[in-house]
């Protein structure tokens, strides 16, 4: 489908043939969208609002066949390619200046097989959609920890959330992956099928082809756990980080969580001579039943003790969206982001230091512990290393 009648755009340097493009379009099933389509500057915009690039032409697919007509007809005209999953990518992987898009966020296939403990997912799926799935069967894998991230960007990159140091990244827990590569060729690759190229999509990026589904092995989570967040007054931070790095060291692997520097919210449940300050929070989440939950995490509720206590036993779903509040879509944003082998008390006076003086309601300074599941998994086992 396109409409008539609409500008082409100018990608490397020529454009667009016209009959290129409505030869494309009679092969397409999906939506095509052009420059002075009504629906060009919205579907060009992406997570990062920083992010201001004007495509030739996006391909909105249906399918398998829309995906490998879009590669075949972007190597055949020599554009710049882009891939949308979630359209999360805060570097903007996911649009392109002069090029196609291939957005996938229309394939939102999800199925989920209970008794195997496995999902297969289309490229277009959020967390969000695919723990809801999941959920009706008390069933997760490690996913974002924004629910409207795409699951394609985050298990490529080899994906970071809540239940890692339990169940390992993203990728760890992926099963196999349909592939349709620069040739148009569409592969399943997994541990015994196309081996390389699967050891890549783990952890390599969106570098190897456009992958249209996902296979995940899934575990028993929730579907009530005990999660949350603490908040301490900022004067608290070299104490409070001191503390937390020595609990983690002896608390299982069920406990993820992670400090956080933030300005309080105007929140109801938020004290007034806090809001607007930064403080210093905690968010936490126990994999294990809520009773474990409450034992495993007393020492953490009694330190302090905190001025704000939201932990309590709530659906693992609702554990998923803590964090979305603080990363509405529209924002304009710059991440960036280190790894720590220890987290020394060098380090937490250089972060009490640099956290005092965020200067924006928006920003954010979030420490994630990594170890144990992670850890056990071989640097040379997929792409992505430095697990210690």
């Amino acid at each position: 489908m396109i409409e008539e009648n609409t500008p082409v755009g100018v990608p490397l340097g020529k454009p667009l043939e016209e009959a290129a493009v409505q030869a494309f379009a009679a092969e397409f099933l999906g939506v095509l969208i052009r420059p002075g389509d009504e629906a060009y500057d919205a579907e060009r915009a992406v997570f990062n609002a920083m992010i201001d690039r004007h495509p030739a032409l996006i391909a909105r697919c249906t399918g398998v066949a829309d995906v490998i007509a879009a590669v075949n007809f972007a190597r055949e005209e020599g554009l710049v390619v882009a891939v949308r999953g979630g359209g999360h990518s805060v570097p903007g992987y996911a649009v392109c200046e002069g090029g196609i898009v291939i957005d996938l966020s229309p394939m939102k296939g999800i199925w989920v097989d209970p008794e195997a403990r496995t999902a297969r997912a289309q490229a277009g799926v959020t967390w969000g959609e695919f723990d809801r799935e999941t959920q009706q069967f008390g069933l997760a894998t490690t996913g974002g920890r924004v629910t409207h991230t795409g699951i394609a960007g985050l298990t490529l990159g080899s994906g970071s959330g809540w239940l890692e140091r339990k169940y390992g990244l993203t990728c760890d827990n992926l099963l196999s992956a349909d592939v349709v590569t620069a040739s148009g060729e569409f592969l399943r690759t997994s541990e015994d099928e196309n081996e390389d190229l699967f050891w890549g999509l783990r952890g390599g990026g969106g570098n190897f082809g456009v992958v249209t589904s996902f296979e995940y092995r899934l575990h028993s989570v929730g579907p009530v756990v005990l999660g949350g967040m603490l908040l301490h007054p900022f004067s608290r931070t070299k104490e409070l980080l001191s503390f937390w790095r020595d609990y983690m060291e002896e608390a299982p692997d069920e406990l993820g969580g992670a400090p956080a520097f933030l300005t309080a919210p105007p929140a109801p449940f938020v004290p007034e001579h806090m809001k607007g300050q930064v403080v210093a929070g905690l968010i936490v989440s126990y994999a294990g039943s809520p009773e474990d939950g409450e034992e495993v995490l007393r020492p953490l509720k009694e330190f302090g003790p905190p001025e704000v206590d939201l932990v309590e036993p709530m659906p693992y779903t609702v554990v998923q969206t803590l964090v979305d509040p603080a990363n509405p879509p529209g924002r304009n944003n710059y991440w960036k982001a280190e790894n720590m082998a220890e987290l020394s008390d060098e380090a937490i006076d250089t972060l009490a230091i640099h956290a005092a003086r965020m200067t924006s309601p928006f920003s954010v300074i979030l420490l994630e512990p990594k170890g144990r599941a992670i850890s056990r998994v071989a640097d040379n086992e997929m792409a992505i290393g430095g697990r210690d």
